[in-house]
């Protein structure tokens, strides 16, 4: 499975979505400004996938941060927080990956700052790890409901390119295969 968003070598790596299905193509982002712009524009979609991609977004604009005071470092880090916001008005699991990554902030502030630039990067891969976890545990009690031979419909993004990589309504559907059953 490709994953739809992830850390590549200090990189931020997205499928790009807007050329999909034509073709598999891959932005990497180098700098937060190119993450909130794929979000902006629909390169990255889907609200895990999008909450995903913010917090590693925080991260990575953590790493271009040069302030040595905490303060500094803190203010720019919020005003990355904000830029990032600002990409989806609407968009629920961008806010909460954003104010988590915040709170972490917050709760390194008597620590140096390369120390919490990292601590970004593992906090950002945990929000990456977690849904990836959710969206498996959802696909394994939704699979327990399906029958082998079913019929099963669904009617929005709800793959592996919504979320970090397994999906929500089609992690049931891919749950329920792993087990052996048939779905038509």
């Amino acid at each position: 499975m490709v994953p739809t968003v992830e850390w590549k070598n200090g990189v931020v790596r997205l499928v790009d979505q807007s050329k999909l299905p034509g073709s598999v193509e891959f932005l990497d982002c180098r700098d937060y400004r190119t993450v909130a712009e794929a979000i902006r524009t629909l390169k990255v979609r889907g609200a895990p996938a999008i909450g995903v991609t913010a917090a590693l977004g925080v991260a990575l604009g953590a790493q271009a941060v040069s302030a040595t005071e905490y303060s500094l470092f803190a203010q720019a880090v919020l005003k990355i927080c904000d830029e990032l916001a600002a990409t989806r008005p609407t968009a629920v699991n961008l806010f909460w990956a954003i104010e988590r990554m915040r709170r972490k902030l917050e709760s390194l502030k008597d620590r140096p700052i390369s120390f919490i630039q990292q601590a970004l990067v593992v906090e950002s891969q945990a929000i990456l790890e977690e849904d990836i976890a959710l969206c498996k545990t959802m696909g394994r009690h939704g699979a327990e409901l399906i029958q082998d031979g079913q019929t099963v419909l669904t009617h929005c993004n709800a793959g592996s390119l919504a979320t970090a990589g397994y999906g929500t309504a089609l992690g049931v559907i891919r749950s329920a295969c792993e087990q052996g059953k048939k779905i038509r």
